[in-house]
C-alpha cells in the first residue's frame, strides 16, 4: 500500500504547484496596475512604455479591463469632504477669474497692467483631482493640498485686479466730477458777467438820456452843424475830429485819447448800432436822434456825429481824456 500511494502524493503535489505557478503572473500584473493607475493620478502623467513580452502586455490590459469600480471608488470620509471642499474652492477661484476680466472689459478703463492671470497650473491640479475620484481615498488629501497650493496665487492676482479696477473707477468718477465742477464755475461767471455788462449798459443809457438835456444848452461849446470833409470812412472821420479838436484848443494828448474812447465805443464807424441800447453813430449817441441838434444829417454825416459829442464831452467830462478815464473805470461815458 505504501509503494502504491507514493505515486498518487506526488502527482496530487505537482499539480498544486503547477496551479500557484499559474496565478502568480496575474496577481503580479494586478499589482502593478493597480500601482501604475495611482502613479497616474498623483503625477498627473502616463509612465513610459518599456519592452515586455506579448503575452504580459496582453494580461495587464484585460486585467486593467476587469477591475471593478468598487475597488478603486474614493470611500466617505474627511478625506472625501476634503477633495471636495479643495475643488469647490478651485471652481470659485476660476469663476472669479472671468468675473473681474469681465469686469475690467466692460469698464473700458485703463487699469495700468494687463488683465491676465496664469490659471495652468489650478486647472492641471484640479484636472487630477477628478482623475483620482476613482482611487481609494489615501490619495485624496496630497491631491487636494496642491489643488489649495495652486488656487492661493490665482486668488491673489485675481484680487490685485480687482484692486486696480476699483482704484480706476474711482479715479474717473473724481474726473468726472471734477469736469463737471469745472463747467458749472464757467457758467456761473459767464452769467455773472453777462449780468453785470446789461448793467453797465442800462445805466450808461441813463446817464445818456439825462445829461442830453444838459448837452443841449450854452454851457458847452457851440456845436458846428455839418461840415467836414465829406469822408465818413473812419481814418477821414478821425481828421475832422482833429480839425475839430484844434478849434477847441485841445492838443494830441486829447485827440489820443478820444481816438481810444471811440475805438471802444464805434471803432468810428458812422453807422454803428448797439441793438442792445438803441446807441448809434461814432459817439454811440443814446437815442441817435439826439445828434439832431448838431444837424439834420446825422445819420448820414461823420462830421454832425463827431460834432456833437465833442458838445457831449465837453458839457460832461470837461475834456477828452476825462471822458476815456470815466470809460475805463466804468465801462461807459
Amino acid at each position: 500500500m505504501r509503494s502504491d500511494s507514493t505515486p498518487l502524493t506526488n502527482r496530487r503535489a505537482r499539480r498544486l504547484a503547477t496551479r500557484r505557478n499559474r496565478r502568480r503572473p496575474v496577481t503580479t500584473v494586478g499589482a502593478v496596475v493597480l500601482g501604475v493607475v495611482a502613479a497616474a493620478a498623483l503625477t498627473g502623467t502616463a509612465p513610459a512604455a518599456t519592452a515586455s513580452p506579448a503575452d504580459l502586455s496582453t494580461a495587464t490590459f484585460s486585467l486593467a479591463s476587469a477591475i471593478t469600480p468598487t475597488a478603486l471608488v474614493a470611500t466617505p470620509g474627511p478625506e472625501a469632504d476634503e477633495a471636495r471642499a479643495a475643488a469647490t474652492a478651485a471652481s470659485t477661484s476660476l469663476a472669479a477669474v472671468t468675473s473681474v476680466q469681465n469686469d475690467i472689459a466692460a469698464s473700458g478703463l485703463d487699469i495700468g497692467q494687463p488683465a491676465t492671470v496664469d490659471t495652468a497650473a489650478l486647472q492641471k491640479a484640479t484636472e487630477r483631482l477628478q482623475e483620482a475620484a476613482t482611487l481609494p481615498a489615501t490619495f485624496l488629501p496630497a491631491l487636494a493640498e496642491k489643488v489649495t497650493e495652486a488656487a492661493t496665487p490665482v486668488d491673489q492676482r485675481v484680487a490685485e485686479l480687482r484692486g486696480s479696477l476699483d482704484a480706476a473707477v474711482a479715479k474717473k468718477a473724481a474726473e468726472e466730477a471734477a469736469e463737471k465742477a469745472r463747467q458749472e464755475a464757467e457758467a456761473a461767471a459767464a452769467e455773472k458777467a453777462a449780468a453785470e455788462k446789461a448793467a453797465a449798459d442800462k445805466a450808461a443809457a441813463a446817464e445818456r438820456t439825462s445829461s442830453s438835456s444838459n448837452s443841449g444848452g450854452g454851457s458847452s461849446a457851440p456845436v458846428v452843424s455839418g461840415g467836414g470833409s465829406g469822408d465818413n470812412s473812419p481814418a477821414g472821420a478821425q481828421a475832422t475830429a482833429r480839425d475839430m479838436l484844434a478849434s477847441r484848443g485841445w492838443g494830441d494828448d486829447q485827440f489820443s485819447c478820444l481816438v481810444s474812447l471811440w475805438n471802444k465805443e464805434s471803432g468810428w464807424n458812422y453807422k454803428a448800432y448797439n441793438s442792445g441800447s438803441g446807441a448809434y453813430g461814432i459817439p454811440q449817441a443814446l437815442p441817435g436822434s439826439k445828434m439832431a441838434s448838431a444837424g439834420a444829417d446825422w445819420q448820414t454825416n461823420a462830421a454832425t456825429q463827431i460834432s456833437w459829442g465833442l458838445g457831449y464831452i465837453s458839457g460832461r467830462y470837461g475834456t477828452p481824456c476825462g471822458a476815456w478815464g470815466h470809460s475805463q473805470s466804468n465801462g461807459w461815458y
